[in-house]
């Protein structure tokens, strides 16, 4: 496991970084990471992640699988990371939630073709949105999931959820789709601030986001506009209690009470509803569990090993 700056701020030895092309031809960049050395393997393991993230956030999370001899493999959203476009579309790139869909669909049927089994998917956040919808849409051949504070419904809190899918469509009719949902204060994305304390209680893991940022200041992709959250809510409209009954994968879904981001009461409604779900919330995380300090972020990947161990064993 990686545990000091410098392993969280360098690509690791032996990961390949390339582009692969989307269904529709857009390169989107992609991290592989084969297992090395004599050990066997122990499968392929593909980790989608978060609106506004990049490979290189999750850089501790993937050394800890890889070093239990999974092959990782994880790639950057169209329009975040490296997979940004330019001109007129890039905010539409950010917004179109049905492509990111076939995206990822496309890629897991390659990512499989190309590496040994067990084949599991981690997703983190808007990742989760999209491995959800993937599986109930497409039905990936998987052996098993894990959804990380998966965003199932945006926290609209204070607005009450019924009300805001319908003033997010208001506020997208007026023209007005590209303002960012609320103001920004000047110390809003500072060690300690609003941001950090929505993400993470880990400081010096916040700060390698904003090491990240000062190296490719394009990875910052600010806050996220009415028109994402419009597409964020109509997205989940496809999350019925009928789709969701017909995906028989195993899948543990971690959240956390105090999510200031996502829905806590849908992650608990769609666990109920998924046959083979199992549903931890954790008490004493923000956010971006496999990013927080210690005591939680090593506690979530011991859950997340006992799982894949039980539902996904290697052959």
């Amino acid at each position: 496991m990686v545990n000091d700056l410098t392993g969280r701020r360098v690509h690791p030895k032996g990961a390949v970084f390339r582009a692969w092309a989307a269904p529709d031809g857009m390169a989107l960049r992609r991290m592989d990471w084969p297992a090395g050395g004599r050990r066997k393997s122990r499968g392929s393991l593909l980790f989608t992640n978060g609106r506004g993230d990049f490979i290189e956030k999750y850089l501790e999370a993937f050394a800890h699988w890889h070093a239990a001899g999974w092959h990782v493999t994880s790639f950057d959203w169209r329009g975040q990371g490296g997979s940004q476009v330019e001109g007129a579309d890039a905010a539409a790139a950010v917004s179109n939630f049905d492509a990111m869909v076939e995206d990822l669909t496309a890629l897991i049927a390659d990512w499989r073709a190309a590496g040994p089994g067990p084949h599991v998917a981690i997703a983190h956040s808007m990742g989760g949105h999209m491995l959800l919808r993937t599986l109930a849409e497409h039905r990936p051949a998987l052996d098993a999931a894990v959804l990380i504070a998966p965003m199932i419904e945006v926290n609209s809190a204070p607005i009450p959820s019924r009300l805001a899918p319908d003033i997010a469509d208001t506020i997208y009719h007026l023209g007005l789709g590209g303002l960012p949902i609320w103001a920004s204060p000047p110390a809003f994305n500072a060690v300690g601030g609003r941001r950090q304390r929505n993400l993470t209680a880990s400081r010096e893991r916040y700060e390698d986001e904003l090491w990240w940022w000062a190296q490719q200041p394009a990875f910052d992709l600010g806050l996220p506009n009415w028109s994402w959250i419009r597409a964020a809510f109509r997205s989940g409209a496809a999350f019925t209690r009928e789709r969701l009954a017909q995906v028989r994968l195993p899948i543990l879904l971690l959240g956390t009470e105090h999510d200031r981001l996502v829905s806590a009461a849908a992650i608990r409604r769609v666990a109920a509803e998924l046959p083979c779900a199992e549903l931890e919330m954790m008490d004493d995380a923000a956010h971006e569990i496999l990013r927080e300090a210690d005591p939680v972020r090593l506690r979530a990947l011991a859950r997340i090993d006992a799982f894949l161990a039980g539902h996904a064993a290697s052959a």
